[in-house]
């Protein structure tokens, strides 16, 4: 973890009370931190940020629409170098996982989908609300939906999913059809404010209602863009059915601000949901194909399966982007939805040399210290030995300290693994580390990864790393 002064030092500044605990917070791709403060007068989110203009348009946006009436989390402090400010808390409920057992049943209950409809109902009123007097000018990067933005996200797609796709085709006929669905997106210009990433993972569920973060993106845009990022959200895979009752709970809250037609609506809606779907598939074949993070590529057969059924109508203005299209929806490849074993990753190792790193992108695990258990290497008989050897084996098992350290062990191991399959997670990983990753590291990694494999329908992969050995079960 980095130095926490900076921070400690804002809360302290902030709450006159030094700070009790500070729990660092998963984050989702971002460059920000996100650190849960703990005093004695309750907790705040802490955001430790990179860019000094990206944190700016958020505190602004913030302010600016709270002062509405809208549900943001309130920024209380802010450094002086802009890099750090602190937030109201809004607990660990996100939108998204609080609609998990209903994907899990393949439908949602009367309490999910009220919510669900609460929260596309909210959302007419950040577009225009949140509009109202705004200095659009503080937006990072840009201040406005425009031809500049949309040409950058079908570049992304372009050059991000499709070429890695290796599909062939023509550049300048795809290029054609870009530039006429950018004029198609800029008719529908508006002064409304346009969130860029609205969606069930940047939604909290707070005392029943919804609370709206990660709105720094946010700039000057149509209303349709929003309306296709929530409904569409490639791994929420609603129905039909589903999505056309949040198109009806939009609208009806719509005509606050604006009269249209469920028509006319829906002729625009389409077009955004297409280039959506780009942008969306231009991100998962960023982080996956070039950032190696294989868990975004899982999305993909689900984006497809929006594109398909999105294409069942075909788009007259785009005919060669259509077929492409087309194309892409009917490779296995990118549209089979793999129901991958969770696999679980055992290393042994050196805590002189490092601890393993976490190649798949998720993070997480555990790290487990053998130090504290009788070492066979202190003895010059067992240096030519390791822990899968049986002179080592006896030693660790005649002293006993090894069976109450795995004992512990397995308990944490089965509860996490048990739950990991529930929720259909891919990797988890558990380390063991002594002082030369010989011995002690070595049977315990072992043992727990026989443990695993017999009590679990799962892969595992065990890495003896300093022994430069590998066994898969």
């Amino acid at each position: 973890m980095s130095d926490l002064n900076p921070i400690l030092e804002l809360f302290r500044s902030y709450a006159s009370k030094e700070a009790q605990t500070v729990e660092e917070l998963p984050t989702s791709g971002s460059n920000r931190r996100y650190f849960r403060i703990t005093g004695p007068e309750g907790s705040v989110i802490a955001v430790e940020g990179t860019c000094v203009e990206e944190n700016k348009a958020f505190i602004a946006l913030s302010r600016h629409f709270r002062s509405k009436g809208l549900n943001v989390p309130e920024v209380y402090a802010v450094s002086g170098d802009s890099l750090r400010y602190l937030q109201q808390d809004l607990g660990d409920e996100i939108l998204f996982n609080h609609l998990a057992p209903g994907r899990e049943r393949g439908s949602l209950s009367k309490e999910e989908k009220d919510i669900l409809m609460k929260t596309i109902s909210a959302l007419p009123a950040i577009q225009f609300k949140g509009a109202e007097g705004f200095d659009f000018s503080v937006c990072y990067p840009q201040q406005e939906f425009d031809a500049r933005m949309i040409s950058f996200d079908q570049n992304y797609f372009k050059y991000c999913f499709l070429k890695a796709t290796g599909l062939e085709f023509s550049e300048i006929k795809l290029d054609e059809d870009f530039r006429k669905m950018s004029e198609v997106l800029l008719r529908n210009a508006s002064d409304t404010f346009m969130y860029r990433d609205f969606q069930s993972r940047n939604v909290m569920i707070r005392d029943g209602d919804p609370w709206f973060i990660d709105f720094q993106g946010g700039r000057k845009g149509p209303v349709y863009y929003d309306v296709a990022s929530f409904i569409w959200q490639a791994k929420a895979d609603y129905s039909e059915s589903l999505k056309a009752e949040l198109i009806d709970a939009y609208l009806e809250a719509l005509k606050e601000f604006q009269s249209i037609s469920r028509e006319e609506f829906l002729a625009t809606l389409r077009h955004f949901v297409l280039f959506r779907t780009l942008q969306v598939l231009g991100a998962y074949g960023f982080r996956g194909y070039f950032e190696k993070k294989p868990h975004f590529l899982q999305s993909v057969p689900y984006a497809m399966a929006n594109l398909k059924r999105l294409l069942a109508e075909p788009f007259a203005e785009y005919p060669y982007l259509t077929e492409i299209l087309g194309s892409l929806t009917r490779m296995p490849e990118l549209t089979e939805i793999k129901q991958d074993k969770l696999e679980v990753e055992i290393y042994s190792f050196a805590f002189k040399k490092g601890i393993p790193n976490d190649a798949s992108g998720n993070g997480g695990g555990y790290v487990f210290d053998c130090r504290a258990l009788e070492n066979p290497g202190k003895f010059e008989h067992y240096r030519h030995f390791n822990g899968l050897d049986g002179e080592v084996i006896k030693f660790m098992e005649d002293e006993g300290g090894v069976f109450r350290f795995l004992d512990n062990v397995y308990s944490l191991a089965d509860a996490h693994v048990q739950r990991y399959i529930e929720r259909k997670f891919t990797h988890l990983m558990f380390s063991f580390g002594c002082t030369g990753g010989q011995h002690r590291s070595v049977y315990c990694a072992q043992h727990l990864a026989e443990h695993i494999a017999r009590k679990f329908n799962v892969k595992v992969l065990l890495h003896h790393r300093e022994l430069g050995l590998e066994q898969d079960f």
